[in-house]
């Protein structure tokens, strides 16, 4: 057996062999992998500091000031018919949805998929980050993140005890102009459900107008409110078209990354810490890649496992949504401009003035309710639209109508992203395992039944011709629950397959300063980290967290706590 004074020069002289081998294209404090709801926020916060030097690395291209398609709010779908900025996930064939595989879009282009998503800014239910903490996630409870919420944001509406108003992340609340918009909200509260002012507020549960993350007529992605305002600092090297293959390591401590770049092998030095912001699929597809994982699994791939960390790629979690289809009475929708007549008009008023109806995402309203009044807060969200689309909009549908995209928010269902083989460019297996819960099933059916009860109401009576979609002909609970397994979708938002625990948590990938376990210098910080999803969109849960771990990593004291009164329901407060 090897003395320990001769395993340590061993070990010195297997260093001083890596190392004479490594040559370092770049030598940076900080690099980030990806830019996009996460990676850009790092990027510009841990700039700010003349003496960090910090890379950025996106494998997709630049978000260019003349690429209309990202930055018109409108155009939501022409990102999502191709791959140039999206990665095109498919997941695999989905066991308890008859085997269906669906498509999963997901951003590849400075933004992430702040450049591709609907614009929708929903923070989540407070008690989304209450449950965090009891998770495990120590710190991140509400009061510890409304404080970022509000770093981040500058609401149009102005600063008040829930809004931001001096953030660089612009936000601006929703029209009713159309008259659809009016009867919607009219028809819920008819069916016994609330008015709330601001989803983001006070009380999330209700009808009511959704905030966006549109800017004088354009698209606010992170890239816009982040990466861009910094691109003139000189300690800050933003990569475009870089895919980011392995993370480097001396033993168990992270000192870099290998990439491609023009078809070159680059390696990119960090002296101070490698930081993933890639997503809920692409960090943990690198994470194992580079060895860090369940051993088991990566030996079957032929990697060399740097760390067991065997929560990685596990816990995955999403939304699923289904849309409720009416045909429309009244010409009042947005069929007109669809046309292909019409396009290149409302086209060209938007690029001259940014105004018009490309000026919008067209996500108005909507509501947030409960399947079951025993809950404490809304585990159901409606999406209103006056159009009809689907299939993410790669399937035309004609004629005037309107549609409710209605789906679960705290399903019981998870899965995993899994490596398909050892080669980066191959995408990971997808797996978010829809529908595998009898609880998920009753609730995806009252989805359905409770969309169907509002849009009945005689406030939409001037407008509401027959069901498109399921169609009357779908009745019972069979009928319903046989529509969903057919119809559903993802409504893009893929987390917590990283997530953020407890160092006793097997599950558990990184702590609660985002450090990922048995390595040093390496974090993570994007929506894979979420301990479990919360009750709304992800966007700005994801941009808060890149604020708040932004102050973890350059050793910030944290902002101070806010504590705000919070709506409380009846089961709730019983």
């Amino acid at each position: 057996m090897l003395s320990n004074t001769r395993v340590l020069r061993r070990s010195s002289a297997l260093k001083s062999i890596f190392h004479r081998f490594l040559t370092w294209s770049t030598s940076h404090d900080y690099v980030i992998v990806g830019a996009g709801s996460a990676g850009c926020v790092l990027a510009n916060r841990l700039s700010e500091n003349p003496n960090n030097s910090v890379l950025s690395l996106e494998a997709g291209p630049q978000d260019a000031w003349w690429n209309w398609k990202i930055h018109m709010p409108s155009a939501i779908q022409f990102n999502l018919l191709n791959d140039k900025y999206n990665w095109y996930y498919n997941t695999v064939p989905q066991l308890h949805m008859n085997n269906r595989a669906l498509y999963w879009p997901r951003g590849r282009v400075w933004g992430g998929s702040s450049a591709l998503n609907a614009m929708v800014y929903i923070r989540g239910h407070p008690q989304d980050f209450d449950r965090w903490e009891k998770e495990g996630a120590k710190g991140w409870s509400y009061k510890d993140c409304l404080p970022y919420f509000k770093k981040a944001q500058n609401h149009s509406l102005g600063e008040n005890q829930y809004r931001g108003g001096n953030g660089p992340l612009h936000v601006t609340r929703g029209s009713t102009e159309n008259p659809l918009h009016q009867a919607f909200l009219e028809a819920g509260q008819q069916a016994g459900y609330p008015y709330t002012e601001d989803f983001n507020g006070y009380q999330q549960e209700g009808m009511g107008v959704y905030d966006r993350t549109i800017y004088k007529g354009k698209r606010w992605s992170t890239s816009q409110a982040y990466l861009h305002p910094a691109l003139k600092r000189k300690n800050l090297d933003a990569q475009h078209g870089a895919f980011t293959t392995k993370i480097l390591f001396e033993g168990t401590k992270a000192i870099g990354v290998e990439y491609v770049q023009n078809s070159e092998i680059r390696k990119a030095k960090a002296n101070k810490e490698v930081i993933l912001s890639g997503g809920a699929v692409n960090t943990p597809q690198l994470m194992m890649l580079s060895g860090i994982g369940d051993k088991g699994e990566l030996a079957h791939h032929g990697i060399h496992c740097v760390a067991h960390v065997p929560g990685v790629g596990k816990n995955l979690q999403d939304h699923l949504d289904v849309y409720i289809q009416q045909r429309c009475l009244q010409p009042v929708t947005l069929y007109k401009y669809t046309r292909l007549w019409r396009m290149p008009l409302d086209g060209a008023i938007w690029l001259l003035s940014k105004k018009g109806i490309c000026s919008s995402n067209n996500i108005d309203v909507g509501a947030f309710i409960r399947s079951q009044e025993k809950l404490p807060h809304s585990d159901i969200q409606l999406i209103f639209l006056p159009l009809l689309v689907s299939d993410h909009g790669r399937k035309e549908e004609k004629g005037h109508g309107y549609q409710v995209n209605v789906g679960t928010l705290r399903a019981t269902s998870c899965g995993y992203i899994a490596l398909k083989s050892a080669d980066p460019r191959e995408h990971p297996l997808v797996n978010p395992n829809y529908l595998a819960t009898q609880e998920d099933i009753v609730d995806m059916r009252e989805c359905v039944k409770l969309t169907r009860e509002i849009l009945s109401q005689d406030a939409l009576k001037p407008f509401r011709g027959e069901e498109l979609q399921p169609g009357l002909k779908v009745k019972t609970d069979a009928e319903i629950d046989k529509f969903v397994r057919e119809r559903a979708e993802t409504i893009y938002h893929p987390c917590c397959s990283c997530k953020m625990g407890h160092e006793n948590d097997p599950m558990a990938v990184v702590d609660n300063q985002t450090r990922v376990f048995g390595i040093e210098n390496l974090r993570i910080v994007d929506a894979s980290i979420m301990p479990s999803n919360v009750s709304g969109n992800l966007n700005a849960p994801v941009m808060m967290m890149a604020e708040k771990a932004a102050d973890v990593i350059l050793g910030k004291k944290p902002l101070p706590q806010i504590t705000v009164p919070v709506y409380e329901t009846l089961a709730t407060s019983q």
